[in-house]
């Protein structure tokens, strides 16, 4: 199956150094390029925010670059001649996700063609034992905190806000028992998660209408700290 990533012939950058909180063109030709190559940077504001550094991230990693917040040469040539995410899974299906652990980043392809690119947190791996009232009493819930690997397909689903015994998931889609694709008010850059697949926020906003029941979501690889 062929792999495509729409990208602009001589797509030149403007080589500036932008650092987290710049305004202007610059930032503007950065969020429609990352756009234009399947990341999710939010509106094309001209502001450098959360939304598009989470997509410089998740475009970084993909490009072998560590992932930072400030935009410059590096990235700036990379995409000028962008790298394609590591495909999982050669055969798989022509729509379905593939969660790389070791990048920390998912990827959806729809019809054979990728869709979306985003930045992810996955499970920890660091065992917890937490207390919590659920079902009306208080109780002990302990895990591993790992995200497993394997290939498994998405199920039942939630719109806005759910309460899970181990907090609040944001428009989560589940696809592995109790392990869900879900947004979260903090994403950061290694797994943090009980076992879900956190994602920023903007992107649980859009992933519903895309990702639909039944889809095969293959998980590969371990995060190395």
């Amino acid at each position: 199956m062929k792999q495509t990533v729409q990208t602009a012939s001589a797509w030149v950058s403007p080589g500036k150094t932008l650092k987290l909180g710049a305004k202007g063109s610059a930032v503007k030709v950065l969020q429609a390029r990352l756009k234009e190559l399947g990341y999710m940077p939010g509106k094309i504001d001209g502001r450098y925010g959360g939304t598009t550094q989470s997509a410089v991230w998740a475009f970084q990693k993909v490009n072998g670059i560590k992932p930072t917040s400030t935009i410059a040469s590096k990235t700036w040539r990379a995409l000028e001649s962008p790298k394609l995410p590591k495909v999982l899974v050669p055969n798989g299906k022509p729509t379905r996700a593939e969660v790389n652990l070791t990048t920390q980043v998912l990827v959806l392809y729809v019809k054979g063609q990728i869709k979306l690119i985003s930045h992810i947190s996955s499970g920890s791996g660091i065992p917890y034992v937490e207390y919590a009232t659920w079902n009306g009493s208080r109780q002990r819930f302990s895990g591993d905190a790992r995200t497993p690997t394997g290939n498994f397909k998405t199920t039942w689903r939630r719109d806005g806000w759910h309460k899970s015994y181990l907090g609040q998931l944001y428009n989560p889609i589940f696809f592995n028992g109790g392990i869900a694709f879900h947004g979260a008010l903090s994403v950061p850059l290694y797994p943090a998660s009980h076992g879900c697949v956190r994602l920023p926020m903007h992107v649980a906003e859009v992933l519903p209408g895309l990702l639909g029941k039944g889809v095969p979501v293959h998980v590969r690889g371990r995060f190395q700290r």
